[in-house]
């Protein structure tokens, strides 16, 4: 545990060195096309910001790093090693150090901070982008086992993946039988308070004042009965029989403004 930890201390460094070089590589390129002073460092407060955070997303997707679930060690016998996940994290060091060597004899320390930053930006990109994912893939259709390991690895994740996506049909058909069930129960006992509300509303003179009185009555008990759905339920079916009855003409809907306040019943908004 603590050597995977000192492991991620040392590939968190490595990668701000390897940041610090991209950005260095960056200003003194501005610099020497002319940029003023004023203009750089107007880039450099949200650009250095959005340029890590790439940065920090590109390396998390593209690059496998040391994580050891991103791994499977039969599958990967060598990049599992300790001495491969060292050399890949300090990859970004060994580059510094190799550009610092080069430079040894150039007197001029702008080109000698610039080998630096480009040999740590050359050689990360060499072993990150090129030779890691080859070394990945060669020892993965190399080795018998390898490629055994993977194809049951991937036969089981799939049989998993088909193993929830029956479990999630089989709930959403349970549910909606559920439903359904108790749709049609309603409908039967919900049916003669339907048939009341349906006189109600398709009466040719109607007197508000009772018809409020009678339908919030029928509202409460159907909601001491079985909640907003039950309500809903009671409401669908006494407009549709009052529908029915007018010839499928238009039917005022005062029910959902007579039920608001009942329970959790709230009228719909009109925007």
């Amino acid at each position: 545990m603590a050597k995977l930890r000192s492991l991620k201390l040392v590939h968190i460094t490595s990668t701000a060195w390897f940041v610090v070089c991209i950005g260095y590589i960056f200003v003194l390129a501005l610099r020497q096309a002319g940029v003023s002073w004023w203009i750089v460092l107007s880039l450099s407060g949200h650009g250095t910001l959005i340029a890590i955070i790439l940065i920090s997303l590109y390396l998390f997707a593209i690059f496998r790093g040391i994580s050891s679930s991103q791994k499977v060690h039969l599958e990967h016998p060598l990049t599992r090693t300790s001495y491969y996940q060292v050399f890949y994290v300090i990859t970004p060091l060994l580059g510094g150090l190799a550009g610092c060597l080069g430079m040894i004899g150039v007197h001029t320390i702008t080109q000698f901070t610039m080998g630096i930053a480009l040999g740590t930006l050359g050689m990360t990109f060499l072993v990150w982008v090129i030779v890691d994912p080859l070394v990945g893939v060669l020892e993965m259709l190399l080795p018998p086992a390898s490629r055994r390991h993977r194809a049951e690895r991937l036969a089981e994740d799939k049989a998993q993946r088909e193993k929830r996506q029956e479990d999630r049909e089989r709930l959403l058909k349970e549910v909606l039988a559920k439903a359904e069930s108790e749709r049609q129960h309603w409908q039967k006992v919900l049916k003669p308070q339907a048939e009341e509300l349906a006189v109600l509303l398709t009466a040719n003179k109607v007197d508000f004042k009772q018809l409020e009185c009678e339908a919030v009555g029928i509202g409460l008990k159907a909601w001491q009965t079985g909640g907003l759905s039950c309500m809903r339920e009671l409401r669908d079916m006494a407009i549709e029989i009052a529908k029915k009855r007018c010839g499928n003409d238009s039917v005022v809907d005062y029910i959902s403004s007579l039920w608001d306040g009942i329970g959790s019943w709230r009228q719909p908004s009109i925007i």
